[in-house]
């Protein structure tokens, strides 16, 4: 984080400030006390800080104020404590660090629990350095998770870059480091891998915290396993009885609502009918690429989302506010506008729809209205993060063919192939069986039963191998292709379309460019997003690279795509932690017994 004060150093300071000895820097005059520790809503508050931190909240803050006091007032507004992102990841949103915290601090985000897994599959701790010193730069909290399963499925996928035991220990000895990140190899957990325990044992010594990933239905025998092994909080929950399931092992439960994730109101249920305690629950957003950052919002879009699946407003602020900063153990710092603690205040006129109308980080006030009102500096990325998509060749439509299996040398007239499906707003797929047709020797797309072809192309090591196979539940019904160099967790190239020739296409031009998003129709480049910096971020400005993000949506429509978010989807078809069926670098990879199955399924 940017350099701050620490409240020990600040003691005398504010006790006289808030004794009247010495005038504070601010006072925010006649505001309503969202107060997130007792549940209340306090009118007519003051609160008065000084170094960046609040130095007194009450009914009258007249006697902190000097001659050169800045005085805002709140006119009966709410004052909401700055809302907390519990687990994401930037890279999603396609922008660098100060470029998402451009972008969400207008929508009164002003502290992030950040997790840079994606750069460290592309670059290892050196990558994950670099994300983490750009967060200290910045004038909001920003927390770092290390990364911990690089790969996230050892002998399933071939990351650029690994991390073990070792890189963990020296990155909790980092100043931002909060914890680990989550814990994707659960299996490695509930088996005794030595690698997974030996990162949790290095996190435990440090005394931070294990983040979690059990992407499992079964809350079993391995779902306690899991817990045993130390993860002490959980995003991959999408029903309610898995929220139910891991407050009731002690964990909180995560729930996220990101750009293509939509957990929130199946869980709240825990809640809203069953009464659960609601200080075991966070909200997060996981991921948001940047088109929603700046069209829709950020963590004010959760709480209002949360809000109307039935929760009381201000146990909606709490679960993205105290609990957060008590789960990290950092409610001394973060989380309440109770004094010694950073003046991150939002000011709004309505709990419901949550107008974010004035941002403060650290005692300064940051956006109002939604714009930023300070100059954020831009912050530039060494070259080694760069041209790191290696295709090693230039690729052909053949490439993206997938041949049928032979037999006395005649091949059959159709196959059943196993078939990625994708689930609409959930990270899950199914494992789904096709009768694909055969022409010679080469198995075909059927876009009549909804079945286009995907490919993951090597993109670290230029080997120039290709993996084939096939997606359902994207809709695409004209030659066409997209390509992405984002592709959880090890971020080779996946390409998705109805057309070979348009799949190389769209492969080449993302080697071309050093990585990033595209879309080919009947031929012809219809959309582009660059993302140079290891084929993840842009180095624009978020609001230039929201319009390409949206032109690139518009793109997918045009191909016949009806699926909401369909990037964020295509982004993790490659993910071989979360069941059912993905594809890898190995191969097409079933998450259900995390083995490498064959395309073509035996009868």
């Amino acid at each position: 984080m940017a350099i701050r004060q620490p409240w020990h150093e600040l003691t005398q300071d504010l006790v006289a400030v808030a004794m009247g000895r010495k005038p504070a820097d601010t006072v925010i005059c006649n505001g309503r006390w969202v107060n997130v520790h007792s549940g209340e809503i306090l009118p007519g508050t003051d609160v008065a800080i000084y170094g960046g931190r609040i130095a007194c909240v009450g009914p009258d803050a007249g006697h902190c104020i000097g001659p050169q006091t800045r005085i805002i007032e709140a006119k009966q507004r709410y004052l909401v404590p700055g809302l907390c992102d519990a687990h994401m990841h930037v890279e999603s949103g396609m922008v660098t660090v100060t470029e998402f915290a451009r972008a969400v601090i207008p929508h009164g985000t002003t502290s992030m629990f950040i997790d840079p897994h994606e750069i460290a599959n592309v670059l290892g701790l050196p990558g994950v350095r670099l994300m983490h010193d750009e967060a200290a730069t910045l004038p909001i909290s920003i927390y770092v998770q290390m990364p911990s399963c690089v790969p996230s499925a050892p002998g399933l996928e071939t990351p650029g870059a690994s991390i073990g035991p070792e890189e963990v220990a020296e990155a909790m000895t980092w100043p931002g480091i909060i914890g680990l990140g989550e814990m994707m190899n659960f299996p490695g957990v509930f088996t005794g891998d030595d690698k997974m325990h030996a990162e949790m044992a290095a996190t435990m010594r440090a005394n931070k915290v294990i983040g979690g990933h059990y992407a499992s239905p079964d809350l079993g025998r391995p779902f306690h396993g899991y817990v045993a092994g130390g993860p002490s909080d959980d995003h991959e929950g999408t029903r309610v009885e898995d929220g139910i399931a891991r407050v009731r092992q002690g964990m909180k439960a995560m729930l996220r609502l990101g750009s293509a994730w939509y957990d929130v109101a199946t869980q709240v249920k825990a809640i809203t009918e069953m009464g659960l305690d609601s200080r075991n629950f966070i909200l997060c957003t996981d991921d948001s690429h940047s088109g929603t950052l700046v069209g829709e919002g950020h963590m004010d879009r959760v709480v209002r989302h949360a809000i109307a699946q039935g929760l009381r407003p201000i146990t909606a602020i709490q679960m993205a506010t105290l609990n957060t900063a008590l789960h990290f153990g950092v409610e001394r710092e973060i989380g309440s506008i109770t004094p010694g603690r950073r003046a991150d205040i939002v000011i709004s006129s309505d709990l419901v729809t949550l107008p974010v109308e004035l941002v403060m980080a650290g005692g300064e006030v940051l956006a109002e209205n939604g714009r930023m009102t300070v100059d954020i500096p831009t912050y530039s990325y060494p070259d080694f993060a760069k041209g790191t998509v290696k295709l090693g060749r230039k690729l052909e439509a053949k490439d993206f063919e997938a041949a049928a299996p032979q037999a006395n040398g005649q091949g059959p007239a159709t196959v059943t192939a196993r078939v990625i499906g994708v689930i609409e707003n959930q990270a899950p797929t199914q494992a789904l069986e096709r009768q694909l047709p055969v022409a010679g020797g080469i198995i075909g797309a059927d876009l009549s039963q909804d079945v286009a072809r995907i490919a993951l192309v090597e993109r670290h090591e230029a080997t120039g191998e290709v993996t084939n196979g096939f997606v359902s539940g994207f809709g695409f019904n004209v030659p066409c292709a997209v390509a992405s160099t984002v592709a959880h967790d090890s971020h080779h190239m996946i390409v998705v379309g109805t057309d070979t020739a348009d799949m190389a296409r769209a492969a080449n031009r993302l080697g071309e460019v050093g990585g990033g998003v595209v879309v080919f129709k009947e031929g012809r480049e219809i959309a582009l997003v660059e993302l140079p910096i290891a084929g993840l971020m842009s180095d624009e400005r978020a609001e230039t690279v929201a319009a390409k993000a949206e032109r690139m949506v518009e793109a997918f429509a045009e191909c016949g795509c009806t699926l909401n978010n369909a990037y964020m989807q295509l982004s993790l078809l490659a993910l071989v932690v979360i069941p059912e069926l993905r594809i890898s670098d190995k191969g097409i990879v079933d998450v259900r017994t995390f083995e490498v199955v064959p395309l073509v399924a035996e009868k």
